[in-house]
């Protein structure tokens, strides 16, 4: 413990160096995807974050020998609280060097404060909201990954299991291989579903045509999700603040939302054409260049794709919807030419979810998990 030292990130240059100094831990790493840090500077600012209405962050920065070493952000999120009365704090945005003294003092410091918040224990790596990086990376680090998850060191969760962490949760990513037709049972399925419930997968040109149908597609995922690990509803502000950052660069071919006779969004599939690759070659930036391969990947030639988001609203469920989704969306990777589609992450004890992929070809991509320990 020697000389090192926990610093809370409190002016602009530090947090600039919060939210750099992974690309320095990870030079070289080929499976990192490194998110943008304007994107990441934007999340933990309390001013342009609308998750801050009901949350509160603590960023610190571990330095030995004046050497930045590590980094770990606390977080209350008192909705949580709230709807899953557990006091729980989170911790997340870690980075360490392989040392189990420098993991420890940025652990402890999250600890401590999360203590003095009256919570009873702490859990992560999680975000403010569902929609943040969450869960460290256990299982698959060989192997690429999306923009929208974690990349770490095999060292971390060894060291966090030493420190007294236990799994909470893991979640799942599936590779699929994208099929050269649409497998005739699933379309089938689908076309009985749409017919029997009235329902119909949105037709649209242009992104801007999806945005009228956004905060029913939120409504459905508040509902969809409400009972997964640690969910808690996005706010009205949160929602019209991911309209505003996604809807806009979203390809419309990819997106399926399903709607009912009322035109409300009963279920929905988000994907992306994969952005790995081009954030990499970013490093983090948009510019001067790296907005050009961000482009490249979005509009220009790409054979892989990112299923971030699906839901169906809790009244729909356990009807098949999920068929008609897949089916428009299968529909859309084949006529692009798209091989290779990653899911989004699965909670393990979501079966029915994971049980969605048994009639395809596909294999276990990637396993993170969320840790906690009780004070």
């Amino acid at each position: 413990m020697a000389n090192l030292k926990i610093k809370e990130v409190v002016n602009r240059s530090e947090m600039r160096q919060f939210v750099c100094f992974p690309d320095e831990l990870y030079v070289n790493n080929q499976y990192r995807v490194t998110p943008l840090h304007i994107y990441e500077k934007t999340i933990l600012n309390k001013k342009e974050n609308p998750a801050f209405e009901h949350c509160e962050a603590k960023y610190w920065l571990a330095y030995r020998d004046n050497k930045i070493v590590g980094r770990i952000a606390g977080f209350i999120n008192w909705k949580h609280i709230e709807i899953w009365k557990e006091n729980y704090g989170r911790f997340g945005w870690i980075d360490f060097i392989d040392d189990i003294d420098v993991a420890k003092a940025l652990l402890d410091t999250a600890e401590e404060w999360a203590k003095s918040k009256g919570m009873i224990a702490i859990h992560g790596p999680l975000g403010f909201s569902d929609m943040d990086m969450e869960g460290m990376l256990v299982d698959g680090f060989n192997e690429l990954g999306t923009q929208a998850v974690i990349y770490n060191h095999p060292y971390y969760p060894i060291i966090l299991e030493k420190l007294g962490y236990s799994k909470d949760v893991d979640w799942i990513q599936k590779e699929i291989i994208v099929p050269d037709e649409v497998p005739a049972k699933l379309e089938k399925f689908a076309k009985i579903v749409a017919d029997r419930y009235q329902l119909r997968p949105l037709k649209v040109k242009k992104a801007k045509e999806l945005i009228p149908y956004a905060k029913s597609m939120f409504f459905t995922l508040n509902e969809s999700f409400k009972n997964l690990y640690g969910f808690v509803p996005l706010t009205d502000t949160q929602i019209d603040y991911y309209i505003k950052q996604y809807f806009s660069i979203i390809k419309p071919e990819y997106v399926c939302f399903v709607l009912d006779k009322n035109s409300e969004v009963v279920g929905f599939g988000i994907s992306m054409p994969s952005l790995s690759k081009a954030l990499i070659k970013a490093k983090g930036r948009l510019f001067p260049f790296g907005f050009i391969s961000i482009l490249k990947a979005i509009y220009g030639k790409n054979d892989m794709i990112d299923m971030y988001l699906n839901g169906v609203r809790p009244d729909y469920q356990r009807k098949g919807v999920h068929a008609i989704y897949y089916t428009e969306l299968i529909k859309a990777y084949i006529k692009n030419g798209i091989k290779l589609a990653i899911t989004n992450p699965q909670l393990e004890n979501n079966i029915k979810a994971l049980q969605l992929w048994d009639d395809f070809k596909c294999r276990d991509h990637i396993r993170r998990r969320a840790y906690v320990k009780h004070f």
